[in-house]
């Protein structure tokens, strides 16, 4: 049974081969803004595409407000999309939430498949308390329908407890663990991916167009591994 599962798992994810990312054989995208459409999107089934910025004034931490970066997509009608909003900060005033929710709806209103809400935000361990309360406000801010998926660093995932994890779990719908920073595949990346590989909630890998990677196979074992994302960049 597991060889089932694991042979239609590659088939789906479209898993490249050992070496570089080539988006050619992926078909789950980030798209950031400046980054110009490629071919690869046509046949993309997830994408990923950045909404805004939320960060804090540097003047007055209290003063947070939202900088929109809509990223430019084509219609992609058999793609599931989720918007993505890179906070710098968690102190979320509600006119913060009402943009987001406001986009949301005008998404959904233009005929697209909104899938729901990701957050890119780079929690610390040591934070992720006060970060799980957020996530759990925001929840209840998000209509039913609309899920909720955050990113995750290579660290964080792998010092994170199982009781962090089984609240994570109560919260969120996945998460998308980033093995690149910047526009490059992190150092000894593979030290970190066995931890990785034992989450017990749904999770993707975050890869970089044009970086460093070979696919460890213990990942397509889990059975809460959901295949890989590619930050898409300009040749």
């Amino acid at each position: 049974m597991r060889r089932v599962f694991c042979a239609a798992l590659l088939l789906c994810t479209h898993i490249a081969v050992a070496g570089t990312v080539d988006a050619a054989h992926y078909d789950a995208f980030w798209v950031w803004a400046g980054v110009r459409t490629q071919p690869v999107l046509e046949s993309a089934r997830t994408v990923y595409v950045l909404q805004g910025q939320i960060e804090a004034s540097r003047e007055d931490d209290t003063q947070v407000r939202f900088i929109a970066q809509g990223a430019s997509v084509p219609v992609l009608p058999n793609a599931n999309t989720w918007l993505v909003y890179r906070a710098h900060t968690l102190r979320w005033t509600p006119r913060i939430e009402q943009i987001m929710l406001a986009q949301l709806q005008r998404w959904r209103a233009s005929g697209r498949a909104i899938t729901g809400i990701q957050i890119d935000f780079d929690a610390r361990t040591r934070h992720l308390d006060d970060y799980f309360d957020f996530l759990r406000r925001l929840r209840e801010q998000l209509p039913p329908d609309c899920r909720l998926s955050i990113t995750g660093l290579l660290d964080w995932s792998s010092r994170i407890d199982a009781d962090q994890v089984n609240e994570l779990r109560r919260i969120v719908d996945e998460v998308v663990v980033q093995t690149y920073q910047g526009r490059r595949t992190i150092d000894g990346y593979d030290a970190y991916l066995a931890r990785v590989g034992r989450l017990q909630l749904p999770f993707r890998i975050g890869v970089v167009q044009g970086g460093e990677w070979v696919p460890p196979s213990y990942l397509a074992q889990s059975p809460w591994f959901r295949g890989y994302v590619v930050f898409l960049r300009n040749p």
